[in-house]
């Protein structure tokens, strides 16, 4: 699966399982119910679904610049930890509003989040690649 159908697969699966996850995990470490955090957590994942969607396309493009084709480990750590930091500059004020909480601890509610999400990212891409395959741009070209 290729273009704009592989982005859109991967993102909308991306972001439902995140849903879930996130409304399970925040549940206990904030005094907001279920539908609060759930709500939350569609939020962060609207926010979220449009930074992959932006984010991606800059990785993949820099990524079609390189000689070398393939996702290394390297490369798809890297691709976690920017798509993290990225996205933690984006939801940090958003936690800290919709929680009615400081910055410090949205920043380390989004810490813990952020962790788990590396892994999580890590593992969704992983799967998701040997499931649909490797996009064009990180595909060998054929002699």
């Amino acid at each position: 699966m290729q273009g704009p159908r592989r982005k859109i697969v991967h993102a909308v699966l991306y972001e439902a399982i995140a849903i879930v996850v996130v409304t399970v995990v925040l549940l206990p470490f904030t005094e907001h119910g279920a539908a609060s955090t759930g709500a939350l957590s569609a939020l962060l994942s609207v926010c979220a679904l449009l930074w992959n969607m932006g984010f991606n396309a800059m990785f993949e493009a820099w990524e079609r610049q390189q000689v070398r084709k393939g996702r290394t480990l390297a490369r798809r750590a890297a691709h976690a930890l920017l798509f993290e930091f990225g996205l933690a500059v984006l939801t940090i004020p958003v936690v800290a509003w919709w929680l009615g909480i400081g910055w410090w601890e949205a920043v380390l509610l989004d810490l813990g989040l952020m962790l788990l999400f590396m892994v999580y990212t890590f593992g969704f891409n992983w799967v998701f690649d040997r499931v649909f395959g490797l996009p064009a741009s990180a595909q060998a070209t054929s002699s």
